[in-house]
């Protein structure tokens, strides 16, 4: 249980409900202030200094490995970020210390006010940038290179899979292959820092092309990434298809001699080489077998305003609606910092159906997103500068619930204790509360879920197939609470102020406890609520482990106190 879970549970005595909101006000501000400081610095000291645009959803190829044949619906225009809103945004994040910006898709080059923003970025390069990128499939891109050169642009990343034409038609679906490959020898030739070929190797489908792209960089100062096959959304992901980087090493070992490994830099995505005496260099981006999460400085602004910290997370936050209904920079900040402080130490095993149905193809074709979980402590944390913006799983007003009418008076341990909920005839009824005072009511719960050794070091090391449980329990925990007068009949409406849930891990029990509290100033109790939260939430737990343990054992749901209402106050550790 964490510190404002203590604070709460220390103050015994009844406070009214300015008082409580007083209070809750108080620590959200305190929490605002940490986050502003630095908020692009995550809880593992990963300072995020690498910026990814999305400019658009659309995509002018259709490649079999990121997009399905049928195609994928589209935001419409209004709901894009304008080039205003993106350079604005951009703005923000370099003066808190983003030094690289790579533009992306979709395919970025389908944008018709793709220089304009370009130049708008240049402008950065006073305030601290220092890099910008761009990856493209390079189809429209020779007739941009040089406006793009003299905007500012200072990198290209091109997506080409094959050399061959009519492979190239089979994988994008589309013609174009010496037209990229012009477009490439062409970059080559021009003053850009760095001109890069990103392959996506699929096994039996171009993994005997590798040795031809290496011979590339013989003649040409160019560095060949091959990017290992990872799960996208509608691509059909087979394992089979899937082929290691240090596979692809030995394949070209036997082509090659003299093959160097480069220093890579700190927070780069690849393992570089070079075959000796070539211009050239070649690498491997090993996100499926070799994961970079540990040196991660990246994040995403997608097309939509959305912001995502991890490529194959979850959470998203929406920075467009708050910048378009007038949030300060402050504000935003504020949001982008309590997103950043939730990003994981690294991201789920991609044995993962659940991830695998999610994840888009972001940076290589213009897929529309699905809504996603956003992350626990943002769900938990309510402030004017994020509850409008935050994406919830359903689109339910903030808080807001049905309850039980639920009371406990001190006398109601005698032998004249009664029910409240039936009538003198013995059916159940609903309570009239028309005549009790709004007070302050706070509940507290909690509940514990023996997983057994095995699982519980899956879900201590985030690596359990299903994902990340301790969010998504906490997740359902919180909705759970704001849906409990739709589980559980007789309720009353009730608006609640704040929730909380909180999910640790006992390693000498192998077990998830799990603490709720619920804040609200009405009528009626909320021990309900808070019942219900570590309730679903054990739940949830028990789901997304059961696969690995089907004994696993719900224990210990209980109130462990409530403060406020006529009946006082109960604590499960004091007298009742």
């Amino acid at each position: 249980m964490n510190a404002l879970l203590q604070a709460d549970l220390r103050t015994t005595q009844p406070e009214s409900a300015l008082t409580v909101h007083q209070r809750v006000k108080e620590r959200i501000s305190k929490i605002d202030a940490e986050l502003l400081k630095n908020p692009l610095k995550d809880t593992f000291n990963r300072q995020h200094t690498y910026l990814r645009i999305s400019l658009t959803e659309r995509c002018n190829l259709r490649c079999t490995y990121c997009m399905p044949s049928e195609g994928v619906s589209l935001s419409p225009d209004n709901a894009l970020l304008t080039t205003s809103e993106i350079i604005k945004l951009a703005t923000l994040f370099v003066e808190q210390g983003v030094t690289k910006i790579r533009l992306t898709g979709g395919e970025p080059t389908v944008r018709k006010d793709l220089l304009d923003i370009v130049a708008g970025l240049n402008t950065l390069k006073s305030k601290g940038l220092k890099s910008i990128g761009m990856t493209t499939n390079g189809i429209a891109l020779k007739k941009k290179l040089p406006g793009l050169l003299e905007n500012g642009l200072d990198q290209l990343n091109i997506s080409l899979d094959t050399l061959r034409s009519d492979r190239f038609e089979e994988m994008t679906r589309r013609k174009g292959m010496k037209v990229v490959l012009d477009a490439i020898k062409t970059a080559a030739s021009m003053p850009f820092q760095a001109v890069k070929i990103n392959s996506v190797i699929v096994r039996n489908t171009n993994d005997d092309e590798v040795a031809d792209f290496v011979q590339l960089t013989q003649d040409l100062p160019i560095y060949v990434r091959f990017i290992e096959y990872m799960p996208f959304g509608g691509n059909k992901w087979d394992e089979k298809k899937f082929i290691s980087y240090k596979e692809l090493l030995s394949i070209l070992g036997t082509k090659f001699s003299g093959i160097t490994k480069l220093v890579d830099d700190p927070n780069d995505t690849s393992k570089a080489f070079q075959v000796d005496d070539f211009h050239g260099k070649f690498g491997f981006i090993t996100s499926m077998s070799d994961h970079f999460c540990g040196t991660c400085n990246r994040f995403r602004l997608l097309a939509d305003g959305n912001m995502k910290v991890c490529l194959f997370g979850n959470s998203e936050i929406n920075l467009r609606d708050a910048l378009r209904r007038g949030a300060s920079n402050d504000e935003l900040m504020q949001m982008v910092g309590m997103a950043i402080h939730r990003k994981k130490k690294q991201h789920a095993d991609f044995d993962n159906s659940h991830v695998r149905s999610k994840l888009m193809a972001i940076s290589a074709a213009g897929l529309k997103k699905t809504p996603v979980y956003q992350s626990r402590w943002i769900f938990s944390h309510k402030s004017m500068s994020d509850s409008h913006y935050l994406r919830p799983i359903r689109p339910a007003s903030c808080y807001t619930s049905h309850r039980f009418n639920s009371t406990f008076s001190k006398n109601n341990t005698s032998s004249q204790a009664k029910l409240t909920h039936v009538n003198q005839d013995g059916r159940a009824t609903m309570v009239d509360i028309s005549s009790k005072m709004e007070t302050s009511r706070i509940a507290m719960a909690s509940a514990r879920v023996l997983v057994g050794k095995v699982a519980f070091e899956l879900v201590r090391d985030n690596k359990l197939s299903k994902g990340d449980v301790l969010t998504v329990a906490q997740i359902a925990g919180i909705q759970a609470a704001k849906q409990t007068g739709t589980l559980i009949p007789l309720c009353h409406p009730l608006t609640l102020t704040q929730i909380k849930v909180e999910l640790s891990l006992c390693d000498a029990t192998h077990a998830v406890h799990i603490r709720s509290m619920v804040v609200c100033s009405g009528k009626t109790g909320v021990e309900m609520e808070a019942i219900v939260a570590v309730s679903v939430a054990a739940c949830t737990v028990y789901d997304m482990c059961k696969a690995v343990n089907k004994g696993i054992v719900i224990t210990d749901v209980q109130l462990e106190s409530k403060r406020g209402g006529k009946s006082g106050d109960y604590s499960r550790n004091g007298d009742q």
